[in-house]
């Protein structure tokens, strides 16, 4: 199988995917015979020669990409992959790595969709509603899921009067201390933990410099757990994980930079009965938000009274050796290669119902 990996990308996230892409690559099964395209933080699709690609299988760091004006490449409508001039770049299924906007936000599943390409995880529909945090959120409540309360906070709420509405708004409902967090990002980037009333307009601030809204939440005192879900029209859950971050919470820092940042528990330490519970939410989420080949879904556990409350679904989760995603899955029988062979042929799968599909009379 011709796999092509597709990496880097303009997101805050493009470090992450550079160590995860790497892993994805290294844990390839020999029936895959692998391309790597390197996406610069400009955009710009870069095809790696064979030997970049050989020597990052035997490597240990991060995938890096070589710039080189002949090999810049494209995903042509109707045509695949190729170079820009021209030259196919035969491919049986893409494997997007690119965590953050721009990779799980639907804009590249758009691209490939155009392209006539299978590819890994989430479709257009599924990548847009759960990287808004906003409309999952809404959809989940709407069916009855257990969803922590939230207000949406745009630009214009920062403005007075409404700063001052929204200030008591948020002090009645939630109280010090609360979380503010983009709407759109991944991997905590822009959230802040507001401990005080001199926090608030700060935190609002940082959040919406990575998109054009925000979401405020309570704190939760809370464990928090992941749940690793696969799979196209009959979803399977994996048991869950536990996070516990030796920070203030589970923050960038703590994800990717902190050796110690947190340790991962797996499965989590919880009753049979959670457990269960937590893997069917999880299916569920994942039905509701028309989600497809993979997600991991975020859970909190409240320390009060052990009530689950649903958090958010990450449709390219991290793929570095510390990931939760691919430990859950195979601490639920299903090894890391495995994983990635069966996400390929899942993406296949789909193209292939999608191909029999009549767009025109």
């Amino acid at each position: 199988m011709k796999t092509t990996i597709l990496y880097g990308g303009r997101s805050g996230e493009h470090e992450v995917s550079l160590v995860s892409a790497a892993s994805v690559l290294r844990h390839l099964p020999a029936s895959h015979e692998p391309t790597l395209i390197g996406i610069d933080r400009d955009g710009v699709w870069y095809l790696q020669t064979e030997e970049a690609v050989a020597e990052a299988r035997t490597g240990t760091g991060p995938l890096g990409i070589r710039k080189d004006e002949a090999r810049i490449a494209a995903a042509v409508p109707g045509r695949g992959l190729a170079l820009l001039s021209g030259a196919p770049i035969p491919t049986d299924v893409v494997l997007p790595v690119l965590h953050g906007t721009f990779g799980e936000d639907g804009t590249v599943q758009g691209l490939l969709e155009t392209a006539g390409l299978a590819y890994a995880g989430a479709d257009v529909l599924g990548s847009a509603v759960a990287m808004d945090k906003e409309v999952s959120k809404a959809l989940w409540a709407r069916a009855g899921l257990p969803v922590p309360p939230f207000r949406t906070v745009r630009p214009a709420d920062l403005e007075a009067p409404r700063l001052q509405a929204l200030r008591a708004d948020l002090e009645t409902s939630f109280g010090y201390p609360m979380f503010a967090k983009p709407a759109c990002a991944g991997s905590s980037v822009g959230t802040s933990k507001i401990e005080g009333p001199e926090g608030l307009l700060p935190a609002l601030r940082s959040a919406l410099e990575w998109g054009s809204k925000a979401l405020v939440e309570p704190f939760l005192r809370a464990r928090e757990l992941e749940c690793s879900v696969v799979g196209n029209d009959a979803p399977v859950a994996y048991p869950p994980g536990e996070i516990v971050s030796s920070h203030d919470f589970y923050d960038y820092e703590a994800k990717y930079v902190d050796p110690d940042g947190a340790r991962l528990l797996i499965p989590a330490p919880v009753p049979a009965e959670t457990s269960r519970l937590v893997m069917d939410i999880a299916v569920r989420a994942y039905k509701l938000a028309a989600l497809t080949g993979m997600a991991r879904i975020d859970f909190f556990l409240d320390k009060k009274d052990g009530a689950v409350y649903l958090n958010e679904a990450n449709t390219i989760p991290g793929f570095t050796n510390i990931s939760m995603f691919p430990k859950m899955c195979e601490a639920g029988g299903l090894p890391y290669p495995e994983l990635l062979d069966l996400l390929a042929r899942l993406g296949i799968e789909r193209k292939q119902e999608r191909d029999g599909i009549r767009y025109a009379r």
